[in-house]
């Protein structure tokens, strides 16, 4: 088995040299897994990333790295596919930290599930704990926020290259945040690929505490998102998908009381949040915002869709 890493990249250098580093510390069996690249694709970086690559392939033995101007995720992750050696692919994102066990922990898990089946109709899921740790994002454990049922979160999965490649990559339609991930997962899932779940192959998804200034982003990407789930439910007209992107009445029910009609928001909230990150606490912070950053999206989502119909007619 030869594996390919592929990481798209924007402007996270600081994060993206720990995420490299350590998938530079792999321990392995030879026998299972023969050899391993990293495939990291920047997408337009302003950061420095570029020349710290460039001048980092010392240290850095396992990694192939390719540029394109700014297109979004999903183009990236189609170039680092395109150009990968492996039979095998990996997507991890670059704020993504991994122990050294990870790779040999998807490969053990993936050969397992292939013998039982016969075949390769199959891709791993590994674990993701998220964490604000910049210095040692490692040690943070396991919560139960960081559980998740998603199929095909490109956080952290293992699946052989020419499934990729059958169902025609990521869609370049998902041009937003939000989905382009679930919806390949969608397609994978029509070819009878089977989720394997690998909670040894752990990934750190760290990412910078919650404060009130990174308010305004949020609600843009939930905005991004409600615009994404309906190109996500127009291609695949299901209710699954349907309750995925949240546009059912009972979401609009739902997040309408938990947001008292709207009156929960961003304004009115403002003093709370400070208070919880003041005492120390921006996890629970950022888990009150999610009350009008959800609404926003769900809201998105209908609006979305109501506008879609129109201009069809």
């Amino acid at each position: 088995m030869f594996f390919s890493i592929v990481i798209p990249t924007y402007n996270r250098l600081p994060i993206l040299q720990k995420c490299l580093l350590a998938l530079e510390i792999q321990t392995l069996d030879r026998q299972i897994v023969t050899d391993y690249e990293i495939v990291v694709v920047d997408d337009g970086s302003t950061d420095g990333t570029i020349e710290w690559l460039n001048s980092s392939t010392a240290q850095l033995p396992h990694l192939k790295f390719y540029e394109q101007a700014h297109k979004g995720a999903s183009a990236a992750r189609n170039l680092g596919v395109e150009q990968a050696q492996g039979d095998t692919i990996v997507f991890i994102d670059s704020d993504i930290v991994v122990t050294p066990t990870f790779l040999q922990c998807h490969a053990d898990t993936l050969l397992q599930r292939q013998k039982v089946l016969g075949d390769d109709r199959v891709f791993t899921y590994g674990a993701v704990i998220n964490t604000a740790n910049f210095e040692a994002p490692t040690t943070e454990p396991y919560k139960v926020l960081d559980f998740s049922n998603a199929y095909f979160a490109t956080t952290n999965v293992a699946i052989a290259r020419h499934w990729l490649l059958e169902v025609g990559l990521f869609d370049l339609g998902f041009d937003l945040y939000g989905w382009e991930d679930l919806e390949l997962g969608v397609r994978l899932k029509n070819q009878g690929i089977e989720m394997v779940k690998c909670p040894e192959a752990v990934g750190y998804h760290w990412h910078p505490a919650f404060s009130l200034d990174r308010i305004p982003r949020l609600i843009e990407q939930e905005l991004e998102r409600g615009k994404m789930g309906v190109v996500f439910y127009e291609k695949h007209p299901t209710l699954d998908v349907k309750i995925m992107i949240q546009m059912t009445v009972f979401h609009r029910i739902l997040w309408n009381i938990l947001s008292l009609g709207g009156s929960l928001n961003e304004r009115t909230m403002k003093p709370l949040l400070k208070w919880l990150i003041d005492l120390g606490n921006p996890q629970l912070a950022e888990q009150f915002a999610r009350i009008f950053l959800n609404q926003y999206s769900v809201q998105e989502v209908h609006h979305a869709y109501q506008l879609s119909l129109k201009t069809s007619k």
